[in-house]
């Protein structure tokens, strides 16, 4: 079992950026590729972009141009930097394996972009 930890979200004006994080407690973390989800209100949790364990990464067309995610795998991290933040991207911000593992999802983290 992992245990996942989200932190960095906040309120940010359109054309901002934040950066999250995500610390996974758990040795599995370094043997399975990671995501960043999320989910706005009254819609399904969707992925958004995903690591593989040899940091290859992929996005979805939302997002691609204005994120960036990556691992480090020595410290069981895993970030998404987001620029160009739009106010459709606000939503709670979840990360989690790729496929879905058997692990808990955490608290996530709140991103609100508004002026």
């Amino acid at each position: 079992q992992v245990q996942l930890v989200e932190s960095g979200g906040g309120l940010v004006q359109p054309g901002g950026s934040l950066r999250l994080s995500c610390v996974a407690r758990g040795s599995a973390f370094s043997f399975a590729a990671m995501g960043w989800y999320r989910q706005a209100p009254g819609k399904q949790r969707e992925l958004v972009a995903s690591i593989t364990t040899n940091h290859s990464p992929n996005y979805a067309d939302s997002v691609r141009g204005r994120f960036t995610i990556s691992r480090d795998n020595a410290r069981n991290t895993v970030s998404l930097q987001m620029n160009s933040l739009k106010p459709e991207d606000t939503a709670a911000y979840y990360c989690n394996a790729d496929p879905l593992r058997n692990w808990s999802w955490g608290q996530g983290t709140q991103v609100t972009v508004s002026s």
